[in-house]
């Protein structure tokens, strides 16, 4: 499956966002659970910004010997945390997280998010028994609200750089790909129907040549194919 925004966001130890998600939501159809390698269906959060706290902090949480483990209760998830540089990958195996994902949609951005060193991170976690989530994006472009950040702008290329990514996301074979994001215009990494529109601050962009749909047609096609591949890697 393909998964996107929004994603659930937690810093621990002193807040407690995926308990109260999972009372207050857990019993409610549209709750995404994803079955973990044991066969139980459990939330799954991602972590946005995880590497802020400190592997042992997490591991109190997150490993079933912590003193305040989660493991095995009602308030156990699947928790994936960001991967930005190299030496996360082992933060993240001792601080009990069950995978990592590499969020930002800008291809060579961060170490996680480049996607030449998907197959290394991904043959890591397949050693530690964690899942990797690379995460992609249609392009990226940010300088209206961070007008020094060009550099990091990504062309769409008319839907080229979004197939290129999720060409190189299920190279990998993961189970999951995330996509950056559905809706934040303000990055340039909308894939919802756009057309074009300017206001006295802002052009937005927009598709054309194409239809407004252009971009949720490619993500239908890719997830379809998605799903025949890994009908493919089972066999």
């Amino acid at each position: 499956m393909i998964t996107g925004n929004p994603q659930t966001t937690w810093y621990p130890p002193f807040s407690t966002p995926p308990i109260s998600t999972t009372s207050r939501y857990g019993s409610h159809g549209a709750f995404y659970r994803y079955k973990n390698s044991m066969g139980k269906s459990l939330p799954l959060f991602y972590i946005y910004d995880s590497y802020l706290t400190s592997p042992e902090a997490w591991a109190y949480l997150l490993t079933p010997n912590g003193p305040h483990s989660i493991r095995n209760t009602p308030y156990d998830g699947v928790f994936i945390a960001l991967l930005v540089e190299e030496g996360h990958t082992h933060d993240i195996l001792a601080a009990g997280f069950d995978g990592m994902y590499t969020y930002f949609a800008s291809n060579g951005f961060s170490f996680g998010s480049s996607h030449q060193n998907w197959k290394a991170v991904k043959s890591f976690c397949d050693a530690h028994n964690l899942m990797f989530i690379p995460s992609v994006g249609p392009g990226y472009i940010d300088t209206s609200i961070r007008p020094w950040n060009n550099h990091n702008t990504r062309n769409r290329v008319n839907g080229k750089y979004y197939e290129t990514a999720l060409q190189a996301a299920l190279t990998v074979r993961p189970e999951i790909v995330s996509i950056t994001s559905f809706n934040e215009w303000h990055e340039g990494t909308q894939i919802e129907k756009a057309i074009p529109k300017k206001t006295p601050t802002r052009l937005y962009l927009d598709y054309l040549p194409h239809q407004p749909s252009l971009y949720l047609e490619l993500t239908r096609r890719w997830a379809e194919h998605f799903i025949k591949e890994k009908e493919q890697w089972l066999m």
